[in-house]
């Protein structure tokens, strides 16, 4: 069975400062690491490499693209191998644009511990690399306008924060983490509150601090909803001259109130929906469907 390493200081602090919490990326890499070995071990891994061999590996990437999740996988690495028996240099830093071939990251280790650690390393390297690889196509197709492309809750379950931080290493925002930090009033919402007026007073009546974001499918609806106060309206499924319409009656009624485009949006329409004025741009594919970036660990030598 492998027993598993706490994180070092320098570890923890790195996860900080990318404002990770350091204990849920803990645990995040202990359930990856029970998925692969379950109670037992690599079995490959235990019967080919001699027990006292060490080795020196470089993560490479493989296509063009920008990096994310170096602190995560250096602290897979550890975690596996031990802060005594291991290192992890890194050669770019997360949020680096990096090109095919471009080596992002060098470990030294016990050759088996390292090959276990593997997978896991880059499975979330990969993953959070091609979050922040497409995000940062969102941004470049957004340049020179004043839109910002921001996720959203379509997240897979228990990687939110580090799928949320490959978002800001791209370039983008984050909208709400979760259900408890922003309200998002929605169609369902409207219509069991009455109405979007009512859906508005209803939430603030119960929390008064945290910001309120109305979804509205027509322009009666956004109306409505800058009047009744609402800090952000998301237009939904508006077409980009519908926006302009939209755009210039927020200005004229609520110039405060944030807007947001959402549906069907894609790379190719990104700079026709942001000419429109509109101040944010909801991308959901930036987390539920994104292809992962190809890096791979290449062997160097025996140490």
């Amino acid at each position: 069975m492998l027993v598993l390493h706490p994180l070092s200081v320098d570890t923890v602090t790195r996860l900080h400062v990318a404002g990770l919490d350091s204990s849920a990326v803990e645990a995040l890499i202990r359930v990856a690491l029970v998925e692969d070995l379950a109670d037992g071990i690599d079995v490959t891994s235990v019967a080919t490499i001699p027990i006292d061999q060490r080795c020196a590996v470089t993560f490479t990437a493989r296509e063009a693209g920008v990096v994310a999740g170096l602190p995560i996988a250096a602290a897979v690495v550890e975690m596996v191998c031990g802060e005594a028996a291991s290192s992890f240099d890194y050669l770019v830093a997360d949020g680096d644009v990096v090109e095919s071939g471009s080596s992002v990251a060098r470990a030294t280790a016990p050759t088996g511990l390292l090959l276990t650690a593997e997978r896991s390393a880059l499975n979330v390297l990969c993953h959070l690399s091609g979050i922040s690889s497409q995000t940062a196509r969102w941004v470049a197709a957004l340049a020179g306008t004043s839109a910002t492309v921001r996720d959203t809750r379509k997240t897979l379950p228990g990687l939110r924060a580090i799928q949320k931080y490959a978002v800001r290493c791209g370039g983008g925002v984050n909208h709400r983490m979760g259900l408890f930090d922003a309200a998002l009033v929605k169609d369902n919402h409207v219509a069991s509150a009455g109405g979007v007026a009512e859906a508005f007073t209803a939430v603030r009546d119960l929390e008064g601090t945290i910001p309120v974001e109305v979804e509205v499918d027509c322009l009666d609806g956004l109306r409505i909803a800058i009047e009744a106060g609402a800090d952000e309206v998301l237009i939904d499924n508006f077409t980009p001259d519908q926006m302009r319409v939209a755009v210039a009656l927020r200005d004229e009624i609520g110039p405060e109130v944030r807007l947001e485009a959402s549906g069907g949006l894609t790379l190719e329409t990104a700079a026709e929906v942001a000419s429109t004025g509109v101040d944010y741009i909801a991308v959901g594919e930036l987390t539920h469907s994104v292809r992962a970036l190809d890096i791979g660990l290449d062997w160097e030598t025996v140490i």
